[in-house]
């Protein structure tokens, strides 16, 4: 069904939406950066734009990392559901080995063979 209102021109459109404040922003602080670093350090425009990109770049790439760091530990699981384990146990009697992947708790109880308790073998480097 045909729309009957108006379009309005909301600015600027990019491919992924509008240009936003922030982004323009960010391009002049880019361009006051190159300025500054070449009449400062007196070097040409290209070296200066150079060393601020790279500098963004490293400062953006920090920036995602220690914000990484900062995402809160997920919730455990609710009882009676089944956690991802990787433990192996080996049969001190019969030497039969057992690796469990799924357990209901991170520090399950060995399973039984030959009627004796499973020992916990040490991970391997894989």
């Amino acid at each position: 069904m045909p729309s009957t209102e108006l379009d309005h021109d909301d600015g600027p459109v990019r491919e992924n939406g509008p240009v936003t404040k922030g982004r323009i922003l960010g391009i002049l602080t880019l361009v006051a950066a190159v300025v500054a670093a070449s009449v400062i350090f007196d070097v040409s425009w290209g070296k200066a734009l150079v060393a601020v990109l790279v500098a963004a770049i490293l400062i953006r790439i920090g920036w995602a990392m220690i914000s990484g760091l900062a995402q809160p530990v997920p919730e455990p699981p609710d009882a009676g559901e089944l956690r991802k384990v990787k433990l192996t146990y080996r049969c001190s009697i019969c030497g039969a080995e057992v690796r469990m992947t799924v357990a209901p708790q991170e520090d399950p109880e060995p399973p039984r063979h030959c009627l004796e308790d499973m020992e916990l073998v040490a991970p391997t480097m894989e």
